[in-house]
């Protein structure tokens, strides 16, 4: 559940007008739309009336109800529809203001850490940018176990450029962790880890790397799979995300040095 304090609920309730039992402009049916388009939840769903059937009702038992990221992920939204639409809602910059802070300050609380790494770059095609961005997405929603094949398609795009940078073969044959030993034996060869801890992990990593071509394979929506609890794909995720970023940050740093 959300921890929003009073002082910020009456803030947004201000916002999006809901002392009427509305929500900014929004009919039941494109209240509903809403929640499905953009955060992937049935808002009309028995478990958000504890508070009563009105939409204002709804978002109440919602923001009680949901993580904080899921709310801030509502909030922003909300808010971005309301300047759409060019409602009068948003005519009070102050209150604006004060509710993107309130976004700010749940978007801290992050079920994945690191997921602001798993996005492609400038240079990535269009494929690339796409499945990065599904992936992402089902954590915005709260819903890493949907997430799980566009994850792996995500790593193997992300490992397979890591490995031509460096003029290593990225066969389309090779299995995900076989690209990815291949990477961290350069690494290791090129003298770029520091420490003995840090070549552990990546090993590791290889490791868990295979285990995710099998969990991709027969536990999520690529096949006709049951899928994984909500708490085994966060654990994936947070771990795939971790891994991510710290390469990103080491192949930053080796660009950065190659330069002088």
């Amino acid at each position: 559940m959300s921890d929003l304090t009073s002082h910020e609920r009456r803030k947004l309730e201000k916002l999006f007008g809901m002392s009427s039992g509305y929500v900014l402009d929004f009919s039941n049916r494109t209240f509903s739309e809403f929640f499905e388009e953009y955060l992937g939840k049935d808002i009309y769903h028995a478990k958000y009336d504890t508070h009563g059937t009105s939409k204002a009702n709804h978002l109440r038992s919602f923001c009680d109800q949901e993580p904080n990221a899921v709310v801030a992920k509502c909030i922003y939204e909300l808010i971005e529809h309301a300047r759409h639409e060019g409602l009068s809602a948003i005519q009070d910059q102050a209150l604006v203001a004060e509710c993107l802070a309130i976004h700010a300050r749940l978007t801290q609380d992050k079920p994945v850490a690191d997921i602001e790494a798993i996005r492609a770059d400038a240079d990535d095609d269009r494929d690339f940018e796409l499945v990065a961005r599904a992936a992402a997405e089902c954590i915005e929603k709260n819903q890493p176990e949907l997430g799980l094949d566009r994850l792996h398609t995500f790593m193997v795009k992300f490992v397979r450029k890591l490995c031509e940078e460096r003029g290593l073969a990225a066969d389309r044959n090779v299995p995900l962790n076989g690209l990815f030993a291949a990477y961290v034996k350069k690494l290791q060869g090129d003298g770029h880890l520091g420490s003995q801890m840090a070549e552990q992990i990546l090993r590791s990593s290889i490791g868990n790397l295979e285990q995710f071509n099998h969990v991709r394979n027969k536990h999520s929506l690529a096949h006709d799979n049951p899928v994984l609890t909500y708490d085994e794909a966060l654990l994936i995720f947070n771990h795939v995300a971790s891994t991510v970023r710290f390469v990103k940050a080491l192949d930053d740093r080796l660009r950065s040095g190659a330069k002088h």
